[in-house]
């Protein structure tokens, strides 16, 4: 299990705080004191989560989770001590999983690291529950691929866990307050746009492996459901 962590923090007592908070939890902290410094160490390493400053010299904490969000897709935990609505709903749809205010609890940022590194574990499996099937979509839960017509299809852990969602209940319609929740695992602050970008790309996924089907229904005003 990968239980390393990234601690970007330009703060040497707040890095240093939390490495040693971490590593009394059994983490294996690396601390990171610019953006730069953090991009170069994620190039080099693989870390199972990121905790991340805004506020960086160098590169900035919005920068680096950006160019973060092309290559990686660990969970990251923001470090902030801007609470406003505005600056949560930016941050979630660059791609934060989460965030933190500062000052922060110790407790609570070690309850919220357990919450994202379970969401993202690899889900279990067990017998012929490994896979999930709907139409010519198979979904492997134990390499965490997918496929059509046995053509693997390269899917993001996000668009994963959506069709993954959507096909365990083929006949449900979710709105987009059930799929944030569920798969971001926070609180939806009604910005459509995080939800419309990961459908967009994942009906494009799957349109280009299949051009001849239509997987995904928009029910308008509600939200998103398998095609019968």
């Amino acid at each position: 299990m990968n239980n390393k962590i990234l601690v970007v923090e330009d703060d040497m007592h707040i890095n240093e705080m939390v490495c040693e908070l971490l590593g009394q939890n059994g983490y294996i902290p690396s601390s990171a004191y610019s953006g730069t410094e953090a991009l170069l160490m994620l190039s080099q390493n693989t870390y199972a989560l990121v905790l991340l400053d805004l506020m960086l010299p160098g590169k900035t904490g919005d920068e680096v989770l950006r160019e973060m969000r092309t290559k990686h897709d660990m969970p990251v935990i923001v470090l902030t001590a801007k609470t406003d609505k505005a600056t949560t709903v930016e941050l979630l749809r660059m791609g934060a999983d989460d965030y933190l205010s500062k000052p922060f609890d110790n407790p609570e940022l070690l309850a919220r690291i357990a919450v994202q590194l379970r969401r993202s574990a690899p889900l279990a499996s067990g017998g012929d529950s490994n896979k999930l099937m709907f139409k010519d979509i198979t979904l492997d839960f134990d390499s965490f691929d997918a496929y059509i017509n046995n053509e693997k299809i390269g899917l993001s852990k996000r668009e994963f866990e959506l069709l993954r969602l959507m096909m365990e209940h083929p006949q449900k319609v979710f709105t987009k307050n059930n799929l944030y929740e569920s798969v971001w695992g926070g609180e939806f602050f009604g910005d459509d746009n995080t939800i419309n970008v990961h459908i967009s790309r994942l009906r494009t996924k799957l349109s280009i492996a299949n051009p001849d089907e239509d997987y995904i229904q928009t029910v308008w005003g509600v939200g998103f459901k398998m095609r019968e």
